[in-house]
């Protein structure tokens, strides 16, 4: 009986603690009503929390009398309690002192230290400098926006660092401690005076997650005594991330350039990593910046081919709105759209880097969720294979079809990160796998997954350029999925996708990997054209001069476009494709145009038969098992429009590109103009997108 009662007031306890839970709900919002997606909405003393989809929704359960906390790079953490409405929507202020680092000590300064401005959070401090009673003081004033405070004003008390520049909820925001190699506490760092340290290094919140993990996240503070022959790690390296330099397109004139011949770009790991670096508060590197990747990231949808050709053909003129004395020039491609199931069989070969430096939440914590949404679209036809290289490279996943999903998820699961990076055994050993299971009316790819950081065998950019180009006449196609920061080498990526007949994607988010493995799935994963050249030649009647704006890593010799042998851009299954020119028109002065060079032997005489026409252009593609090229033509008569939504927002980001780069050619317009832009442009928006970008246009400073 006893017993009895005992289950029923324990049961009785357990439905009242339950009753009191519910769940809220609501959007959180930026100052201006648009929605944030991926802030973080937290019960403030648990683990519980989630992070806010495309439109700034949220679920999650809680009991009244709770505290949510809300946060976003970027903006001020936001508290708000529990009460009695199942709803609460939130309006974030942006936080005007985005990623300051700050190090603070507790304690007192016997000797007056000499401040100097140092650039970089992660800067040597020379012993001459270290002339306070230890460590921390001897970090007052050696890096911009780091200080030394006196919280107690009582001598003796223990020091306490802290680097600020990463958005904690916990409280605990304490930075871990090396010590000659030896990871210490806050303690043995008092205990250390100045004048024994030969070498003190802090590494902001990114770097130590490269370097530490999760144990860094909070920063690392390295301190290298004289007597220790400890070498300090190069974080100048880790902190600089490896991109391809990109000399901006110049105007060119008519008369003596009259053809632009480049590859098709599909990639957009440049947009969603610029995304990255400002919602971090980070400063955007030029070389970052490629401004076709960012236009590409958005689907411009235009008219499904009607022909036999794969893809359609679409032409815009409008004023240039940087500019009243050029015009802007849209050429757009319209990949054709398939669904799913009548998608030919995929030999998949995932290619998973697990080596040490993907050992942060960011990196394989991310990888692993992301490719459980591909495997999630695999059909039973499907075939997918796992190869992971660190030090070496080895087979963790037979070909196993899709409908064994369970499988290949268990697979993902069991990864772990350690050992150094040896990317180019892994490349070896992947593509013979795929070439082992090569499926003659199928799509056969490899999917590599990484950082980009190899450090063992064949390592350089030449290295894998070298590489993959062999590795691409075996008919596999590739795709290169970047993750992480801190460390993150686009170089290589870029290199690998450019010439691996494949397409480069950054993925920073849950949100981003589902737009590739779910929204996208099968241009992603499914080519529909390989080697696609566009050439156009401007009519010289009407175009002095005329520039293609981005493109720079793209561009080919006029002669490669009849080449079958010559490389290019593959499209794939509904991707769209948009370049823009910027056109100088026949009699209007400009600054960049220069004196023309007299030919002796040429005659630049225009013919006039085509006197209604602006420019023609070719497009020449093969298709994917096929090793001859087909032509398209296309004429754009002499016809200025006003600019469609496509248009606005396609010159919206192009324009804040160029902001970014500090382009010669922008005109000095303003950041208003690029809103404007968008705003105009932004259309009908269905998966908000474009309204993410206002926001980042809005967030970015210059």
């Amino acid at each position: 009986m006893k017993l009895f009662l005992k289950s029923i007031l324990v049961l009785f306890t357990i439905v009242q603690i339950q009753a009191q839970e519910k769940i809220i709900s609501g959007v959180v919002s930026d100052e201006n009503g648009l929605p944030l997606p991926s802030a973080t909405v937290l019960v403030k003393g648990t683990s519980n929390g989630i992070q806010t989809d495309f439109d700034g929704n949220y679920s999650i359960t809680a009991q009244v009398g709770d505290i949510l906390v809300f946060s976003y790079v970027g903006y001020n953490t936001k508290e708000v309690t529990v009460g009695s409405s199942n709803t609460i929507n939130v309006s974030m202020v942006p936080d005007n002192n985005l990623d300051e680092v700050i190090v603070v000590g507790y304690g007192t300064t016997r000797h007056r230290v000499k401040k100097e401005r140092i650039k970089n959070a992660s800067q040597l401090v020379s012993n001459k400098q270290q002339e306070s009673s230890n460590v921390v003081q001897a970090l007052s004033g050696q890096v911009a926006g780091v200080a030394v405070i006196n919280s107690s004003g009582q001598p003796g008390n223990t020091a306490n660092i802290r680097i600020r520049g990463y958005n904690s909820l916990t409280g605990n925001r304490d930075p871990l401690y090396v010590i000659d190699g030896k990871i210490s506490s806050k303690d043995d760092l008092n205990t250390i005076k100045a004048r024994k340290v030969s070498e003190v290094k802090v590494a902001k919140n990114f770097v130590g997650q490269a370097l530490y993990g999760d144990k860094g996240k909070y920063g690392v503070v390295f301190v290298k005594t004289k007597n220790s022959n400890y070498v300090l790690p190069d974080i100048e390296s880790i902190e600089n991330e490896s991109y391809t330099k990109i000399h901006e397109n110049k105007f060119k004139t008519v008369s003596t350039s009259p053809l632009s011949t480049f590859s098709i770009d599909v990639d957009k790991a440049g947009y969603s990593n610029v995304r990255r670096l400002i919602n971090n508060g980070q400063f955007v590197p030029a070389n970052a910046v490629k401004i076709e990747e960012m236009i590409n990231y958005f689907n411009y949808n235009y008219p499904q081919p009607k022909d036999e050709h794969p893809f359609s053909i679409h032409t815009e003129v409008a004023k240039t709105p940087w500019n009243q004395d050029t015009k802007l020039v849209k050429i757009g491609l319209q990949g054709k759209i398939y669904e799913n199931e009548n998608l030919p069989a995929a030999n998949l070969t995932f290619l998973i880097d697990v080596s040490g430096s993907m050992g942060s939440p960011n990196k394989l914590g991310l990888l692993k969720k992301a490719f459980k949404l591909l495997v999630n679209q695999l059909r039973e036809k499907d075939k997918v294979s796992i190869v992971v290289y660190a030090g070496a490279a080895g087979v963790v996943l037979k070909p196993t079809s899709g409908k064994h999903k369970d499988k290949i998820i268990e697979a993902l699961d069991n990864l772990e990160s350690g050992g150094s990076t040896a990317g180019g055994a892994g490349i070896q050993l992947a593509y013979k796998l795929a070439q082992e299971n090569f499926n003659k009316k199928g799509n056969n790819r490899v999917i590599l997954a990484t950082d980009g950081d190899f450090n063992v065998g064949a390592s350089s950019d030449q290295d894998m350029e070298d590489l993959i180009t062999e590795k691409r006449k075996s008919g596999v196609f590739l795709s290169v999925l970047g993750f992480g920061y801190g460390n993150y080498k686009d170089s290589k990526l870029e290199i690998l996708a450019d010439k691996g007949n494949g397409n480069h994607a950054y993925i920073d988010t849950m949100q981003e990997a589902r737009r590739i493995f779910e929204s996208e799935f099968g241009g992603t994963l499914f080519t529909i054209a390989k080697d696609v050249k566009l050439q156009v030649e401007f009519n010289p009647n009407k175009v002095q001069a005329y520039r293609l704006i981005g493109y720079e890593n793209r561009l080919l010799a006029d002669e490669d476009f009849i080449d079958d042998t010559k490389d290019a851009g593959e499209l794939g299954a509904g991707h769209t494709v948009t370049a823009l020119y910027e056109v100088i028109p026949v009699g209007v002065k400009s600054e960049f145009i220069k004196d023309e060079i007299d030919l002796k032997y040429t005659d630049k005489k225009a013919i006039n038969n085509y006197s209604d026409e602006l420019f023609t252009v070719k497009f020449r593609y093969k298709k994917p098992d096929e090793d001859t090229s087909i032509e398209m033509v296309h004429v754009q008569k002499d016809e200025t429009t006003e600019a469609s939504e496509n248009m606005n927002f396609a010159s919206a980001v192009a324009l804040f590109g160029m902001q970014l780069r500090q382009s010669q050619f922008y005109n000095n317009a303003s950041q208003e103009l690029v809103i404007q832009l968008a705003e105009k442009g932004r259309g009908e928006d269905k998966n908000g997108y474009r309204a993410e970008f206002i926001r980042l246009a809005k967030t970015q400073t210059f």
